[in-house]
């Protein structure tokens, strides 16, 4: 209810002259001016803000702004920057043979760095952020190579990948000894004893391993090699190290032997360009196992 307008006792400030409850009478104590100055303040930056950057939603976009901003825009801006300071040393390694790279110190920092961004961005997926690798993705780290660890043949499977349908990718296939019934289940295991034996002559059955010796010999050794040692230019992993893609267990090795595998590897030239693979290779031949 309203009633007259008076100040109240306690206070010292006016009421309003509203009173509920019979005695219960609002006081009329304004906002302080400095507040409601910046509150205005803040409207009209709020609204010139709304005409001058893109602010609001409609139905086919957004409203643009007087001034046209984006931060797409913006960032489309700072990447061509940074690739107009980096072409320098982009032209540079483009036009350096790979293997003469490292001796140039400016353009392997250069390359070593770019090649640890690519890869984090595209390889760390599967060979893992540190390149140790995981079961059926290889680790990059050591020096067991299935395809060579020069720095042109890394280069090389970079590039074009492995069994992925390109033309120069690294392709030999391994024969699905028992999928395709090459051999007996009875064989298979032997010769999954004898490989095992390569390198832990004592943590296998021998007589297995001895029986698979002469399956070994009649269907691997024509690419692993007489004793297992592997063959870089076929592909043919080194079996007598004690590496293992895909794990060295008897259950593993009888399944890589009755499935071949085939892991692939994507080309990466299709995605990447030359140089960025080329800075790729260095990165990876640096990592302590590149030959």
């Amino acid at each position: 209810m309203a009633g007259h307008k008076r100040i109240d006792e306690v206070t010292g400030v006016e009421t309003t002259g509203h009173v509920w409850d019979g005695d219960l009478q609002e006081l009329n104590k304004p906002l302080p001016r400095w507040w409601l100055y910046v509150f205005y303040a803040c409207v009209v930056w709020a609204i010139g803000y709304w005409m001058v950057y893109p602010a609001w939603p409609t139905l086919s976009g957004y409203t643009q702004g007087y001034l046209g901003y984006s931060q797409r825009g913006q960032l489309a801006k700072d990447v061509a920057a940074a690739k107009a300071a980096q072409e320098t040393f982009r032209q540079a390694i483009a036009a350096t043979p790979i293997t003469d790279v490292q001796g140039k110190e400016d353009l392997f920092q250069f390359a070593l760095a770019g090649g640890a961004a690519a890869f984090g961005d595209n390889c760390s997926g599967c060979h893992g952020r540190g390149a140790q690798g995981a079961v059926g993705y290889p680790n990059l780290n050591d020096d067991d190579w299935i395809w060579g660890g020069s720095l042109e043949q890394i280069e090389h499977t970079i590039a074009y990948g492995i069994r992925n349908g390109n033309e120069q990718a690294r392709n030999t296939p391994m024969p699905r000894f028992g999928l395709d019934g090459v051999l007996e289940p009875a064989a298979i295991a032997d010769a999954a004893n004898y490989v095992r034996a390569l390198s832990d002559p004592d943590g296998v059955d021998k007589a297995a391993a001895e029986r698979g010796k002469a399956t070994f010999a009649e269907q691997c050794a024509a690419c692993h090699g007489e004793n297992g040692q592997g063959n870089l230019e076929l592909g043919a992993p080194n079996l007598s190290d004690g590496i293992w893609l895909y794990g060295g267990s008897q259950e593993a090795v009888t399944q890589s032997i009755v499935t071949g595998r085939g892991g692939a590897m994507p080309p990466w030239l299709t995605r990447l360009d030359p140089v960025t693979v080329k800075m790729l290779a260095v990165y990876v031949h640096s990592l302590g196992g590149g030959k």
